[in-house]
């Protein structure tokens, strides 16, 4: 699944913002999830949760213009993509205008 959210911010600003808002990705999940963030580089951060006995994987790239959200669900997942999108596409407009 591929998210592109645009905004006109700068990189910076964008970045911290996406930042200073990465804890609340649980806020999203079932109890017990287990999240880990990472940021390889300076415009990329890295996610992978592990709930219910599944692995997702994913990353956020900040770029000039848009914010893309790159989300790997395994196939008996695949069900949920509408609802994760709706959630992100929402939390991804609001905190980057």
């Amino acid at each position: 699944m591929r998210l592109a959210i645009p905004h006109k911010l700068d990189r910076d600003e964008a970045r911290r913002r996406i930042k200073g808002s990465a804890h609340e990705i649980v806020d999203f999940l079932p109890d017990r999830a287990d999240v880990h963030t990472s940021w390889p580089s300076e415009n990329r951060m890295e996610l992978n949760v592990s709930a219910m006995g599944q692995s997702i994987t994913g990353d956020i790239d900040i770029e000039d213009g848009q914010v893309v959200f790159t989300i790997n669900l395994p196939g008996m997942l695949s069900f949920v993509e509408p609802m994760i999108q709706k959630a992100i596409s929402a939390k991804g407009q609001k905190l980057l205008t």
